[in-house]
């Protein structure tokens, strides 16, 4: 069986980061499926997934390592293609990636015990995103 649902987000972008965990679990009692995969899924080339603690040290670390890899303020050739200023948050992006998979079982995500999925916005300004989930399983 596969369902398909959606979270809506208001962002502020500039590394952004959303715990959606708890929406991906309501999601999961709601469709009552117990075992499979559930898949996040953000449409846009801005924004990432992925998982961490969720806690206010990391909060700060994760922005602050990837202004080292992709410094807000560096010139980028997408820049002078697009005349905007988002290069960096296509770059996070692509290095994040757009989707994370995890696996659950009896309903439940098989997550770590400090282990949350979170959503990061990397634009350049505030953003309302909707993200796509889909669950696939029995």
């Amino acid at each position: 069986m596969v369902k398909t649902e959606y979270i809506d987000v208001s962002m502020k972008g500039y590394t952004d980061i959303r715990d959606i965990t708890p929406d991906l679990k309501r999601i999961l009692d709601k469709c009552q499926i117990k075992d499979g995969i559930i898949t996040v899924f953000v449409p846009g080339s801005t924004g990432g997934l992925t998982t961490m603690e969720y806690e206010p040290g990391l909060l700060k670390d994760l922005p602050e390592v990837l202004e080292k890899i992709a410094p807000q303020k560096a010139s980028y050739h997408h820049h002078a293609t697009w005349s905007d200023d988002n290069g960096a948050a296509h770059i996070r992006s692509a290095l994040i990636g757009p989707s994370i998979t995890i696996p659950f079982k009896g309903g439940n995500m098989a997550l770590g015990t400090w282990q949350q999925v979170v959503f990061l916005d990397f634009d350049t300004r505030p953003r309302n995103r909707r993200l796509v989930i889909q669950i696939l399983g029995e």
